[in-house]
């Protein structure tokens, strides 16, 4: 059995909580490696297409990172939350027995949640003519706003060669049901139950009241084509890391992911009941 951490190294009790959980893991015989960062003094990056578990000691955002490690590999992943909202992780220390919910865990006790990824593609044009792609996946979202030398967005969206609309606006969200509760929530977009596979797509602050958020099936591409009527430079994120695609940005394409990301719950409910405490402000005691 092999355990990897993922702690946020800027959370004292988290690398405290990682400690721990080493020394009582190594007593169980499981081996025990943590994820290499500038604050740590960890360097070497560790092949962790092996390991049987993940656990990340922090935030969503540390649990983000969490997935980008594990990439297409499906290894199931516990957050353990030390963060400020931590809705995506499935125990917070305050709440419950940290060792138990690890026990749980590696005996299998727990609920697994397949989540939906991207599949995002920035194309791009060099000035002599040479097309660029790069490639990145992403749990929660990609983002394409208007960058800090552009007033707004100008673009195209298509759903698998379906134009929708020509968005003016402050630029668009295309997220997973998981990535529903970051920046597409906070555009005004919906809360998306997990078991949904499609996209959810939001556009951010549009010029028009008749601009509206939709969603798409699992099998749909999503196409964002930047206007050559009204060019601008936009800024590109993939959750929350921004691109730095070369030249000029022709369009960017959004499919499903081909694996899914694993997150270990306690169950369906425990959806719900993050999203009345995080988002109504009920506690569940």
């Amino acid at each position: 059995m092999k355990v990897f951490l993922v702690p946020n190294y800027y959370k004292d009790e988290a690398i405290q909580s990682g400690l721990t959980l080493e020394l009582w893991l190594t007593r169980q015989g499981v081996e025990v490696a943590w994820a290499p960062d500038q604050r740590s003094g960890i360097k070497d990056e560790t092949d962790i297409s092996d390991f049987d578990l993940v656990i990340s000691l922090g935030g969503d955002g540390t649990l983000l990172r969490a997935a980008h490690l594990v990439g297409t590999s499906e290894i199931p992943i516990l957050g353990l939350s030390y963060g400020h909202v931590g809705f995506l992780t499935a125990a917070n220390p305050e709440e419950g027995d940290i060792l138990r919910v690890v026990s749980d865990a590696l005996a299998d006790e727990m609920h697994v949640s397949r989540r939906a990824t991207l599949c995002c593609e920035v194309h791009s044009v060099l000035p002599n003519g040479e097309e660029r792609v790069i490639a990145a996946q992403a749990l929660n979202d990609l983002a394409l706003t208007r960058g800090p030398l552009s007033d707004m967005v100008e673009c195209d969206i298509c759903v698998s060669g379906h134009h929708i609309d020509r968005l003016r606006g402050d630029g668009v969200v295309v997220s997973t049901a998981t990535g529903s509760t970051g920046y597409a929530l906070s555009a005004g977009g919906p809360i998306v139950s997990p078991d949904f596979s499609g996209m959810v797509c939001v556009p951010i602050a549009p010029h028009t009241i008749q601009a509206r958020a939709f969603l798409t099936s699992p099998s749909d591409v999503v196409e964002i084509a930047m206007s050559h009527d009204r060019p601008s430079v936009p800024a590109i994120a993939v959750d929350g890391q921004f691109l730095n695609p070369e030249g000029d940005v022709e369009y960017v394409a959004v499919r499903r992911g081909d694996a899914d990301v694993l997150l270990l719950d306690y169950g369906p409910e425990s959806f719900y009941n993050s999203v009345s405490r995080v988002f109504y402000g009920v506690r569940h005691d």
